[in-house]
């Protein structure tokens, strides 16, 4: 399902099997910026892509495009949770290309994203770096609020 949503100069869209190199082109982009604290190997985004392709039962991504040109994307990762009492949706990337930044993306990223899980989910998440300011007082203004823990991880594979 493509599900277009418009404001004005900014439309935000499911991503497309034509989109493989401008998928790949914002992941690199995003993956080379100050909001990541490592790169990723290319078959990692390559697996993604083909998992967002096939289903959009762990993850969705929409590409925001502002004025006609793409201007970032958003990938969502979904999980059920025993904590949360049923299922979570991870804001886990979201990335405006610095050309668009400042013009409300990220706004209307987060009224559309509140506009589809907001009564699906029990819990909505995201991150951000410590240093985003902006963004954190972005979150904090539609309710999102610090979590308390450490996270954790092990790695397997590449």
């Amino acid at each position: 399902e493509n599900t277009p949503a418009r404001k004005e100069h900014i439309m935000i869209r499911t991503l497309a099997p034509s989109d493989r190199e401008l998928y790949k082109a914002l992941i690199s982009d995003f993956y080379s910026s100050p909001a990541v604290l490592h790169s990723i190997p290319e078959s990692h985004i390559d697996k993604t892509f083909d998992e967002l392709m096939r289903s959009d039962c762990y993850a969705e991504c929409f590409i925001i495009e502002c004025d006609g040109e793409p201007a970032g994307y958003a990938l969502i990762a979904k999980s059920f949770s025993q904590e949360a009492g049923g299922l979570t949706v991870w804001l886990d990337e979201f990335y405006v290309r610095e050309k668009h930044r400042g013009k409300g993306l990220g706004k209307s990223f987060l009224d559309f994203f509140l506009e589809i899980y907001s009564g699906k989910a029990a819990r909505l998440r995201l991150e951000t770096e410590p240093d985003n300011k902006r963004a954190a007082a972005l979150y904090a203004s539609y309710g999102f609020t610090p979590l308390d823990y450490r996270q954790m991880v092990v790695e397997y594979g590449d």
